[in-house]
């Protein structure tokens, strides 16, 4: 006699499907986690996506107002390196019409002469000392200090003297600050400089050091700028007076030639026409 095989109730198939779901939950709880975080990594995927195309359309929608802007090309050397961020600088502060110049207002009706340093009034020889010299400076240049022996040009007292009387003076130069500012301190004992602008106040154009007078605050017709280095102020050539170098020559009249011009130069009405008869004698 064939015995008969209990059977338990007949389930529907809505409870199998129920008993499949919870057999599938005990034994991958490892794949749900990470549906779960692939759930949440994408919805925050959703949200940056719609963080950045707001962006996109506000920079779309002000794009005229940010002509200022400039692209920077790759990276390449350090010098590369310092130009951008010069042009990143002088975007962002120089060409805001608003935006502080490198002079404060001038309060007289006097116009301006800008110096070189290095070369147009004296001339530093590092260590070992030379034979002649003026006065030693110590500065601390990247940790280290150094001596400087410096020498001064041939009549540069009675040259800044004479220049104070009549105009704004300012020394413009590419040397650093920690430097320019203890020989400045030595050579102008009685203060006929007005103004000093370093290294930092140069624009980095093309590899070389530019002294930009526009962004000096002063009106390019009453300027003049002096200097042995035409890469200096290559960007206004009319303003400017290219001295010759000075080392150690002890018989350089050069200072002599510029007092006579600038004594018979303070009443023109455009300095870059008496810039242009001296250049053409």
């Amino acid at each position: 006699m064939v015995s008969k095989v209990k059977r338990g109730p007949v389930k529907s198939i809505k409870d199998l499907r129920n008993n499949n779901n919870r057999r599938w939950r005990r034994k991958t709880p490892i794949k749900n986690v990470v549906a779960a975080s692939s759930a949440a990594l994408a919805s925050i995927r959703r949200r940056i996506t719609k963080l950045f195309s707001k962006i996109a359309r506000f920079s779309t929608t002000h794009k005229k107002k940010a002509t200022s802007y400039k692209i920077l090309r790759k990276i390449t050397t350090t010098e590369e390196h310092e130009e951008q961020l010069d042009a990143i600088r002088r975007t962002l502060v120089f060409d805001d019409p608003t935006a502080t110049p490198l002079l404060p207002p001038s309060l007289s009706v006097r116009k301006t002469v800008f110096l070189d340093l290095d070369e147009t009034l004296v001339h530093s020889h590092p260590s070992p000392p030379p034979e002649h010299f003026d006065f030693v400076v110590r500065p601390v240049i990247d940790g280290q200090p150094m001596d400087f022996y410096v020498l001064k040009r041939p009549g540069v007292d009675e040259f800044l003297e004479t220049l104070a009387s009549k105009y704004e003076v300012v020394v413009f130069t590419a040397a650093l600050r920690e430097y320019a500012s203890m020989v400045l301190d030595r050579l102008d004992r009685n203060r006929f400089i007005s103004h000093r602008l370093y290294r930092d106040s140069c624009r980095h154009i093309d590899g070389k050091l530019v002294k930009d007078l526009n962004e000096t605050g002063r009106d390019l017709k009453r300027v003049v700028i002096v200097d042995d280095n035409p890469n200096s102020f290559s960007n206004q050539p009319e303003n400017a007076i290219l001295i010759r170098p000075f080392v150690d020559d002890i018989f350089d009249r050069e200072l002599w030639k510029l007092r006579s011009f600038f004594d018979g130069s303070d009443c023109c009405d455009d300095m870059r026409d008496a810039v242009k008869r001296y250049q053409q004698r």
